[in-house]
């Protein structure tokens, strides 16, 4: 199926939508929950950087959240949780959402994302370890999962602990 998504920066309409596509995707409400509690803190949040994938009937189909985290004390982007609804699933979906993101926190000026997460299926955006910068989670993970990307070549990339936002519970 060869589907043309659009994007979007996420409306107040949109809420319960997305709560929806990561109810569908993930096993438990966690994702969901934690989406509910990102937009509720003022210091993670940043308006337009969650973005939806639509269907070209409307649906809401993907969803990809970037929130304020620090390396070293240096503002950041946490790229998570990025979910599709099952029925799109495979299908571009949640690369259009994740492209989208990224183009997003590019114009915001924004330098540095990280995420954990696959790491065969984040490369294809930018994402290297990103131990290769000295970046670590406050946990531990296996180095291929914890990937960085660097959105802006003239900014230093800082090095240290990942400390992300309160909702995330570290």
């Amino acid at each position: 199926m060869n589907t043309t998504w659009t994007t979007r920066p996420e409306t107040a309409e949109d809420a319960a939508a997305i709560r929806e596509i990561n109810l569908a995707a993930f096993p438990t409400a966690d994702e969901a929950d934690l989406v509910d509690a990102l937009r509720a803190d003022a210091d993670a949040w940043i308006d337009g950087l969650s973005l939806v994938s639509r269907a070209p009937d409307g649906t809401l189909a993907g969803h990809a959240l970037l929130t304020r985290c620090h390396i070293d004390g240096r503002p950041a982007l946490a790229l998570a949780p990025c979910a599709v609804l099952p029925a799109h699933q495979r299908q571009g979906a949640g690369t259009a959402a994740i492209r989208a993101a990224l183009a997003a926190a590019r114009a915001h000026g924004e330098s540095l994302v990280v995420v954990l997460g696959h790491p065969e299926y984040y490369p294809r955006f930018g994402f290297v370890p990103a131990s290769r910068f000295g970046i670590r989670a406050p946990f531990e993970v296996p180095d291929e999962a914890l990937m960085a990307l660097a959105l802006d070549a003239s900014v230093p990339v800082p090095s240290g602990v990942i400390r992300y936002a309160g909702a995330f519970g570290l």
